[in-house]
């Protein structure tokens, strides 16, 4: 099981800038949490500063009885071996291949044999989907390639606390579907402490249990994430719509009087779509166990229902019982491309084309997956078809992302 991480009165300046100051909150063990932000909001140095990498000026990280702020480089040292860090470009050394980049961390920290440590590389290659690629240099590889490389680094010591710093930059929105699938399936797997710092709304609205989002030097709000997605704060409002009228502007923060030109005048083309549509959170994979995270996540938030904004209770609530209906292992119907129309749309009757029309679906919904659905039984539907095929990376070189 993981380990909880408690942050109190956090303040971090270079030179007259302030970063953040007074960041207070809890990485609940074991949970997935998403710290989210602007960019140039001390996401990144936020991260660092958990590990000690950083030292800020005032407040305390306490991580099994020790201040990541104030203790002595040596107890540092020992706290660190609880971590695993996925860096955002991966840090892969280029003249290494992805075999002894992998087992680098195990070489410098440990004491093991070699067939240990082959074992334990071999392992967490299968697991972030790299098996084969021992021998591939950092350069022969795709960018996704790259992150899971870094992320099976990240493994190698078996961390409590895995920190992940902005897994989807440079990734396609397929291939970050992919990755978000995989940091909820080594969640299940290592039921680790997780904290995901990115900008990225499809993965902050689908991966985590727990959201927060920093912003002008500070905590704008950290708790369940039903609470910042139902949230009214402005920025809230617009960072997860990603629109130009509200405090955030293009290279800082809005002043006054543009905020005030704004609210007179505002955006046309930009209407209220009203309340922010919550997705379904990602479940492990068919075959993963299930995430002991979500089931002390969901005895916690109860416990605190009452304290939360009705918005978030209701969500809360909401989501809760959609889950309990939610069946397990079970894809979503993908759509089917339309010969007549050329548009997408339902995937037609068994047995039947396209102009048989859009068939209901027998059963409600369920949320994102990344399986395809079983082939129905009966000839195919006339005409071009959607995704099909067994289940597997995307197509492309080598099935590579």
């Amino acid at each position: 099981m993981g380990i909880e991480v408690v942050v109190e009165g956090l303040s971090k300046s270079f030179g007259r800038q302030t970063i953040w100051q007074d960041v207070s909150l809890t990485l609940p063990a074991g949970e997935v949490s998403v710290m989210l932000g602007p960019s140039g909001t001390g996401k990144t140095v936020f991260l660092k500063s958990l590990i000690g990498l950083i030292k800020p000026e005032r407040g305390r990280v306490m991580i099994n009885g020790v201040d990541m702020v104030s203790s002595s480089e040596r107890r540092l040292h020992e706290i660190r071996k609880l971590f695993g860090i996925m860096f955002q470009d991966g840090a892969l050394f280029g003249s290494l291949n992805l075999y002894e980049n992998i087992a680098f961390p195990l070489r410098e920290h440990t004491k093991k044999k070699e067939s240990e440590i082959r074992r334990i590389v071999l392992e967490k290659m299968d697991m972030v989907g790299l098996a084969g690629a021992e021998g591939k240099l950092p350069g022969e590889i795709s960018g996704g390639m790259r992150k899971r490389a870094g992320l099976a680094r990240a493994l190698v010591l078996d961390p409590e606390i895995l920190l992940v710093d902005e897994p989807d930059s440079g990734l396609d929105p397929v291939r970050t579907a992919y990755l978000s699938q995989l940091l909820i399936d080594l969640n299940a797997q290592i039921d680790a402490t997780m904290l995901i710092v990115t900008h990225n709304i499809d993965i902050a609205s689908t991966v985590p249990d727990n959201m927060g989002m920093l912003f002008r030097r500070g905590l704008v709000t950290f708790g369940p994430r039903e609470v910042l997605l139902t949230s009214e704060e402005p920025v809230v409002f617009q960072f997860l719509r990603g629109r130009r009228a509200g405090p955030i502007g293009m290279s800082e923060e809005k002043d006054a009087a543009t905020l005030a030109m704004e609210q007179a005048q505002g955006y046309p083309d930009e209407e209220d779509d009203g309340p922010f549509k919550i997705p379904r959170q990602l479940r492990p994979s068919p075959g993963m166990p299930p995430r002991k995270g979500a089931e002390r996540r969901r005895e916690r938030v109860l416990g605190m229902l009452h304290q939360l904004p009705p918005p978030a209770q209701q969500a809360i609530l909401e989501n809760m019982n959609a889950e309990a209906q939610r069946p397990v292992g079970v894809a979503p119907e993908l759509p089917q491309r339309s010969a007549a129309k050329g548009s997408y749309g339902p995937a037609p009757a068994p047995g039947h084309g396209p102009a048989a029309g859009p068939v209901p679906s027998p059963r409600p919904a369920p949320g994102p997956r990344l399986l395809p659905p079983d082939p129905p039984p009966g000839p195919p539907p006339a005409g071009p078809s959607g995704p099909s095929g067994p289940s597997g990376p995307p197509p492309g070189e080598g099935g590579r992302w």
